[in-house]
């Protein structure tokens, strides 16, 4: 599709911030557009990975290896079955920054604030490890349904999704998180290139920048003293960038700007466009015609201090009856899946397993809670989808493995039943390992327990 010229008022503005810089600002809007590619860790490895000729692939840089940009535009990455079973994530280069920079350390707790459709979320999950929580957030109740679609194929168990308001969780969680991420609603114009033309106005950046505003008065209350919190939008404007920040640490000083490790191709925040004194070259600035992204403004903040805060902890609640199902699944239809019992907990006729040591919730709405198992019918247990996806290879129990371009795989992402010589039972579909969903085995076939919404046409 030709790529549309941005706004003229838009254009003007950014001429008369970057000067000599901006023809080839300008000339960017010409250029294709990159696609990003980025592995799932939590599912395989680089190296692994590498060793199967699936796309050709160039790396996006050393700030995160399991990163990588498409080399043939013709790619369609999107619909390789390797995508349903969540072994990766498309996700636009400069995003990919954003959970560099957050960089969650195994065993900790993080907060990704406004978190649909879930691409930082995924990442944050990656580097975690399956340790330590995240909870990925979206005020918006459809928005937060795609993120736990997107969420789910990831394969992580250490998180709870919420549909909240960031006050909401400011005022049930307090400050117990190690990182929070504000991935903040903007005026959008980094993403130009990739959507064309929209309506753009002075007046909206204005807006963004109070809305941002008031976000981060909440992040900060979510934060735990020496916790790190990290800001960052897909928009070019100072108001929505230096400006937001400057505002914040004006009224906070009990946080600091921290400087940044090196990204290639990215430029220093610009304390001059919103005449302050402050370090605020220490913030990222990823420019569309030096990084092969659509730009992003990232800058990282640190809370002084140290010591934790107290917090209840969530109490799951399980019947023997839905213990004694999953009890009698797990035994009889995987293979070696270890878990606490304690942390299984029962909600609207479905199990959950709870992240360890996870915070109470209150009112605050949970849109999942934790690694859904499955739904509890009259005298069994029927595994839910997620939990294919989550399954690692010595979990598994029955297993019919096919290769990504097996006729047989193809009709069962069709919704199909297909042939099947082994035992009665659950078996679990993958492709090249990867979990892909669930079938039923019994005379001879494999009858197709796949999502009905995410069949192939």
């Amino acid at each position: 599709m030709q790529n549309q010229e941005p706004p003229t008022e838009f254009l003007d503005k950014m001429r008369g911030l970057l000067g000599d810089g901006f023809a080839a600002f300008a000339a960017s809007f010409d250029e294709p557009r990159r696609v990003g590619l980025r592995l799932n860790t939590l599912k395989t490895s680089v190296a692994d990975f590498n060793s199967k000729p699936v796309f050709a692939l160039s790396s996006v840089g050393p700030h995160e290896p399991a990163a990588f940009l498409l080399a043939d535009p013709a790619a369609q990455p999107g619909k390789h079955p390797f995508h349903e079973a969540g072994v990766y994530y498309l996700q636009e280069p400069a995003a990919v920054v954003v959970g560099s920079v957050v960089d969650p350390q195994p065993g900790e707790w993080v907060l990704d604030l406004a978190a649909a459709p879930g691409g930082k979320s995924t990442h944050l999950a990656a580097r975690l490890g399956d340790s330590g929580l995240l909870v990925a957030n979206d005020i918006d109740h459809s928005r937060a349904q795609i993120l736990a679609q997107n969420m789910e194929r990831w394969g992580s168990r250490h998180a709870l999704l919420t549909n909240a308001t960031p006050s909401q969780l400011a005022d049930q969680f307090g400050g117990i998180f190690d990182r929070v991420l504000v991935d903040a609603p903007c005026s959008g114009e980094g993403l130009f290139r990739r959507m064309g033309s929209f309506a753009w106005s002075e007046a909206n950046v204005t807006a963004c920048a109070v809305r941002q505003s008031h976000i981060l008065e909440d992040a900060a209350r979510l934060l735990r003293p020496g916790g790190r919190l990290v800001y960052a939008t897909c928009t070019f404007s100072p108001e929505e960038n230096e400006g937001v920040i400057a505002q914040f640490l004006a009224a906070h000083p009990d946080f600091a700007l921290e400087p940044i490790p090196p990204i290639t191709g990215a430029a220093p925040g610009q304390p001059a466009w919103v005449n302050s004194d402050l370090p605020l070259d220490r913030a990222l600035r990823l420019w569309p015609h030096r990084f092969p992204g659509e730009g992003h403004f990232i800058a990282r903040l640190q809370r002084q201090g140290g010591g934790g805060v107290d917090y209840a902890l969530f109490q799951p609640r399980a019947s023997r009856e839905a213990r004694a199902l999953w009890a009698d699944f797990a035994a009889n239809e995987l293979g070696d899946f270890v878990y606490e019992e304690e942390r299984l907990h029962e909600a609207n006729g479905r199990l959950y397993l709870i992240p360890p040591d996870a915070p109470a919730t209150g009112s605050v709405r949970l849109v999942r809670y934790g690694l859904l198992l499955g739904e509890l019918r009259r005298n069994h247990f029927r595994p839910a989808h997620t939990l294919a996806l989550a399954l690692k290879p010595h979990e598994h129990g029955q297993t019919a493995d096919f290769a990504p371009d097996d006729p047989q795989l193809v009709c069962y992402l069709a919704g199909e039943d297909i042939a099947w010589a082994g035992a009665s039972g659950w078996v679990l579909v993958t492709v090249d390992g990867f979990g892909l969903g669930w079938g039923k085995g019994g005379n001879g076939r494999l009858k197709n327990h796949y999502p009905r919404g995410l069949r192939r046409g």
